[in-house]
C-alpha cells in the first residue's frame, strides 16, 4: 500500500481540484505549511540518520579490518629461533598495533564516507535549484501565471517528473517515507491542476501530465529496488535525494506564508506537521 501512496495522493490531489474546484488559497496554504514541515521532519528524524547509521555500522567495516589485519601480518611476523616469551611479547604488540590500526584506518575511514554524504546533500540542493529553472518552482506550489496555456509545458513537465522519480528512490528502503511524499505531493497536485485548469490547457494534457506525474514516484521506488547498480550506491543516491527533499520542504514552509509572516493558524499546521513527522 506504501508503494502507491504517492499515487494516490496526486490523484486525489487532480479529483479535488477538477471535481470540488476548491479556490480558498488560505486552505491550500494551510495544506502546503503542513505537508513542508511534515517532510522536512520525516527527513531529518528518519531518512537522515539512518543513511548515517548505515555509514557508521556499514559492511565497509569488515573490510578495512582485512586489509588492515594482512599488513600487521606482512609487516610483523615472528622467526621461528625466537624465544616463547619473545613470541608472546611479540604476538601482544602486533595484536595492539592490529587494533590501533584498525581503529585508525576505520574513524578516518567513516570520516571520510560522512563527508561525502554531506557532498551529496549539496548536490541534491544544487540539482533541486537548477530544476527549479525550468519548472518556476512548482515542486513547492510556486505557480503563479495567468498565461494561456495551448500545448503540453514539457519543461515543467520533465522537471517535475525528475524530482518525483528521485523522491521515490528512498522509499525501496523507508517505506514510512512514501507518508511524507504522499502528504507533499498532495496539495501540490491541487496547485497544478488549478494553474492548468486557469491557464485553458487542454482536460486531456491536464489529465496525461497529472498520471505520469503521479506514476514517477512509485517508479523510482521499483527501479531503487531492482535495478543492481541503484541497489549499489543506495547511501550517496539517498543523500542527494535528501538534499532535494532539505531544498523543497525549507521552501515550502518559508513560501507558505505571504511576506515571510506567519500567522496562527499556519504555525500550528506546522507544528502539528513537526508533531506528526517525529512520531510516525
Amino acid at each position: 500500500m506504501t508503494y502507491f501512496l504517492p499515487f494516490i495522493a496526486v490523484f486525489l490531489g487532480f479529483l479535488v481540484s477538477s471535481v470540488v474546484k476548491l479556490k480558498k488559497k488560505k486552505v491550500i496554504k494551510l495544506l502546503l505549511a503542513f505537508s513542508g514541515s511534515f517532510l522536512l521532519t520525516m527527513t531529518v528524524s528518519h531518512l537522515l540518520p539512518e543513511v548515517y547509521a548505515y555509514v557508521i555500522e556499514g559492511k565497509h567495516k569488515k573490510n578495512i579490518e582485512i586489509i588492515v589485519e594482512k599488513e600487521a601480518t606482512t609487516n610483523y611476523t615472528i622467526e621461528p629461533h625466537q624465544h616463547s616469551h619473545d613470541q608472546h611479547n611479540h604476538a601482544n604488540e602486533t595484536e595492539n598495533l592490529h587494533e590501533n590500526k584498525t581503529q585508525i584506518v576505520q574513524h578516518n575511514h567513516d570520516h571520510d564516507a560522512m563527508k561525502q554524504i554531506g557532498l551529496f546533500i549539496m548536490l541534491g540542493i544544487i540539482f533541486q535549484i537548477i530544476l527549479e529553472y525550468f519548472s518556476k518552482g512548482a515542486e513547492h506550489g510556486h505557480v503563479h501565471s495567468h498565461e494561456k496555456i495551448t500545448s503540453m509545458p514539457w519543461l515543467l513537465f520533465g522537471s517535475l517528473c525528475l524530482h518525483a522519480l528521485f523522491e521515490g528512490m528512498p522509499i525501496s528502503q523507508h517505506n514510512h517515507l512514501a507518508w511524507a511524499i504522499a502528504v507533499h505531493h498532495f496539495p501540490i497536485a491541487i496547485i497544478l491542476t488549478l494553474f492548468f485548469i486557469q491557464a485553458h490547457l487542454n482536460k486531456r494534457i491536464i489529465f496525461l501530465f497529472m498520471i505520469v506525474f503521479a506514476f514517477m514516484t512509485p517508479l523510482g521506488t521499483f527501479l531503487a529496488d531492482n535495478l543492481t547498480f541503484l541497489v549499489d550506491y543506495y547511501v550517496p543516491i539517498s543523500a542527494f535525494v535528501i538534499g532535494i527533499l532539505f531544498h523543497i520542504s525549507s521552501t515550502i514552509i518559508f513560501e507558505s506564508s505571504e511576506g515571510h509572516k506567519f500567522n496562527l493558524a499556519k504555525l500550528l499546521a506546522i507544528l502539528v506537521g513537526i508533531a506528526l513527522g517525529f512520531f510516525i
